[in-house]
C-alpha cells in the first residue's frame, strides 16, 4: 500500500427496506468454498514463492516483470483464461540493488543496519570519507556549510528520539473498535496500525515546506560536492522504513500569459519568478542525484551523539545498483473465469503486486496478491461456473502513485480530462480531483464491482462501502456466514490509499476490506520486516474464502450491483 489510510465518517442509513434488495447466499456452495479454501489451501505456498523466490518487486524492475509472468503462467495453470500482461506507462526506468553495505571504519569499526532508497545512484566504487552532520532547519542554516561538504559523506538531521514500548506492536481490532466505525461520526481511532499520527494527510502546508526544504538540502549537498547523504529511519529495533531517493527540483520558467493591451510606448508585463517543480526518480530524463542510505534509528543516532561529543568518524560505503531504461513501460497481470449467461457483465478482484526493495513485499501487498489469486483459483477448483465473468487484475506501480490501476481504469472504463500544466501534485497517493467530464469508456457499465486486499496480513474484518449505502444490506447478508470467523462489520465510511479508489473515482462500484492491524504500521509496512514471517497463515485463509464468496455472490446476482450517484 503506496500510503497510510484515511477514513471518513458518513451517517450510515442501511434500511430495513434495502433488505428487499439482498439476495442469501448459497449455504451449500459457501461451505464448499470454506473447505476448499481451509483445507486444501495454496494461498501460503503462492506467498512463499512470489516474495521469498522472486523477492522484492520494486516497479520497472526485472523482479517486477518476472512477477508478472510467473502469476500469468499460474493463474493459467490453475484454468483461467486469457491470461496476460496488460503494458501501461510509460512508467520510467527500472532499477535493482546490486551490492550494498555501510560501517563506520575510524574510530572503530561499527557495522550498520542500512539501506539504500530506491533509484539511488551507485557510488562507483567503495569509498571511504569522513562523516559530517548537517542539522539545518532552514536553508539559511546551510550557508556554514558552503565549501565543506565536498568529498564527505553527509549525515542529514540530527538524532531521533526512541521511546520504550510498553505494550505490543501487533494488535486486532476490538468488538468496539469495529462497532465504532458503524455509528455516525465515529472518531478515528485508528489507521493501520494504531492512532492516528501527523502526517501529509494531516498537514499538508506544512508537509509541502518539509519536502520544499528537503529538497533544498538535497541540491545543496549535491552542488557541494558530497558523496552521499544519509538519515535516520523513523524505525526501531532495527526496522528500518525505507522508499524511493529523491532528486532536487527542476527550476523552470513559468507560461508566458497572454500580453495585455499595451499602455502606451515602453509598457512591460511583470514577468512572474521561476519555480521549482517535484521530478519523480524513476523519469529517464532525471536530474542527477546523490546517494541516498536510510540507516537504523538506533545506528544513525550513535553515529549523530559521537559527533557531537567532538568524535571524527569515517564511513565506508560500497553501494552498486543498475538502472533499465531498454523497457520504461510497466504490466498489469490480468486473467479470467468466463461467465455463462452474463458473460459480458465482469467482477473483478486484485492487489498491487509491486513492492518496495528493503523487505520482499509480503504484507504489502504479497498477501492481497496471493489472496486475490487464491479467491480465483477456489472458484475453479470447485468448477463453479458463474454468470459473470470473474476478472483478476495484479497491479504494479501502487507504491507510487495507483499508476497500474489508474492506466487500467482509464483504458476501459473512463478518465476525466488530465490536471492543468504546474497543478500541484498529489501528496495523498491517490488520483488528482476530477477536473471536468467523465469520458466514459465501453466497459464502464459492464463492471458490477471491484474488490481489494492491501492492509496487510490480518483476516478480513468487514468492509468499506465507500458511501454507497444501497449495497450496505446485500453485504451484510454475505457476511452472515462468515461471523464466526470475526468477519462482521459493514460500514458506510471511505478508505483510501490503494487501488480501489481508481475504479470509485469513476463511478464503478470499488470496496477495500477491513482488515486487522496487525504489525502493519508498526512493523511492516515499507520496511525490511515486511517479509514472509510476519504473515499470519490462517488469517489469509479466512481472507480468500470470504473473497471467493464475495466474487461468486457478485457473479450469480440477477442485477449488478447498485451504483452511488457518480461524483460522491
Amino acid at each position: 500500500m503506496a500510503h497510510s489510510l484515511r477514513t471518513t465518517a458518513f451517517i450510515a442509513v442501511l434500511g430495513a427496506s434495502h433488505l428487499l434488495f439482498a439476495q442469501t447466499p448459497d449455504a451449500s456452495v459457501v461451505d464448499r468454498i470454506k473447505d476448499e479454501g481451509l483445507n486444501h489451501s495454496q494461498v501460503m505456498q503462492t506467498l512463499s514463492y512470489l516474495s521469498d523466490v522472486i523477492g522484492p518487486r520494486l516497479t520497472g524492475s526485472p523482479s517486477l516483470k518476472r512477477a508478472n509472468e510467473w502469476t500469468r503462467d499460474m493463474l493459467g495453470k490453475w484454468g483461467l483464461q486469457n491470461a496476460h500482461l496488460e503494458a501501461w506507462g510509460p512508467f520510467g526506468r527500472g532499477w535493482q540493488l546490486d551490492r550494498f553495505s555501510a560501517q563506520v571504519v575510524e574510530p572503530q569499526d561499527i557495522p550498520l543496519i542500512a539501506y539504500p532508497k530506491a533509484w539511488s545512484p551507485s557510488i562507483g566504487h567503495p569509498a571511504t570519507a569522513e562523516v559530517v552532520l548537517v542539522n539545518a532547519t532552514d536553508e539559511k542554516g546551510l550557508e556554514s556549510l558552503k565549501g565543506k561538504l565536498k568529498g564527505k559523506i553527509v549525515l542529514s538531521g540530527d538524532e531521533r528520539p526512541v521511546p520504550a514500548r510498553f505494550t505490543s506492536q501487533g494488535s486486532r481490532y476490538t468488538n468496539e473498535e469495529l462497532k465504532a466505525m458503524t455509528e455516525p461520526q465515529a472518531p478515528r481511532t485508528r489507521g493501520q496500525g494504531g492512532p492516528a499520527q501527523a502526517g501529509p494527510r494531516n498537514a499538508a502546508p506544512n508537509f509541502r515546506a518539509q519536502m520544499a526544504l528537503a529538497g533544498a538540502k538535497l541540491k545543496f549537498y549535491l552542488d557541494e560536492g558530497a558523496i552521499a547523504v544519509l538519515d535516520g529511519s523513523r524505525g526501531d529495533d532495527g526496522t528500518i522504513f525505507v522508499q524511493s531517493a529523491s532528486v532536487p527540483p527542476k527550476t523552470v520558467a513559468p507560461a508566458s500569459p497572454a500580453s495585455p493591451p499595451s499602455s502606451g510606448a515602453g509598457a512591460s508585463t511583470p514577468q512572474a519568478p521561476p519555480q521549482t517543480r517535484p521530478t519523480s526518480v524513476w523519469d529517464k530524463s532525471a536530474p542527477k542525484t546523490l546517494p541516498q542510505i536510510t540507516v537504523s534509528s538506533e545506528h544513525y543516532n550513535r553515529m549523530v551523539r559521537m559527533i557531537k561529543q567532538g568524535v571524527q568518524l569515517k564511513m565506508t560505503i560500497d553501494l552498486k545498483a543498475t538502472f533499465f531504461n531498454k523497457d520504461l513501460m510497466a504490466y498489469n497481470t490480468v486473467a479470467e473465469i468466463p461467465g455463462s449467461d452474463l458473460k459480458d457483465q465482469v467482477v473483478m478482484v486484485g492487489g498491487h503486486m509491486d513492492s518496495w526493495h528493503a523487505g520482499t513485499g509480503a504484507t504489502d501487498n504479497g498477501a492481497g496478491v496471493a489472496v486475490a489469486m487464491e479467491a480465483v483459483r477456489i472458484l475453479k477448483a470447485l468448477n463453479l461456473q458463474p454468470r459473470r465473468t470473474i476478472r483478476v487484475a495484479l497491479w504494479s506501480g501502487e507504491e507510487e502513485g495507483l499508476f497500474g490501476s489508474r492506466a487500467y481504469v482509464s483504458d476501459h472504463l473512463g478518465s476525466y480530462p488530465p490536471p492543468p500544466p504546474g497543478a500541484q501534485p498529489s501528496f495523498g497517493g491517490g488520483p488528482q480531483p476530477n477536473r471536468g467530464p467523465l469520458t466514459k469508456k465501453a466497459e464502464w457499465d459492464k463492471v458490477s464491482a471491484y474488490y481489494n486486499l492491501d492492509n496487510g496480513t490480518g483476516k478480513i474484518r468487514g468492509i468499506y462501502l465507500q458511501g454507497n449505502k444501497e449495497v450496505g444490506p446485500i453485504f451484510s447478508e454475505w457476511l452472515k456466514p462468515f461471523e464466526d470467523m470475526g468477519a462482521t462489520t459493514v460500514t458506510i465510511r471511505n478508505t483510501g490509499s490503494t487501488d480501489h479508489v481508481s475504479f470509485d473515482a469513476v463511478g464503478v462500484p470499488g470496496f477495500q476490506f477491513i482488515q486487522d492491524v496487525i504489525e502493519y504500521d508498526s512493523r511492516t509496512h515499507h520496511s525490511n520486516q515486511d517479509v514472509f514471517d510476519r504473515i499470519q497463515g490462517d488469517d489469509l485463509k479466512q481472507a480468500s474464502v470470504i473473497m471467493a464468496s464475495f466474487l461468486y455472490n457478485t457473479a450469480m446476482r440477477d442485477e449488478m450491483l447498485p451504483r452511488k450517484p457518480l461524483g460522491e
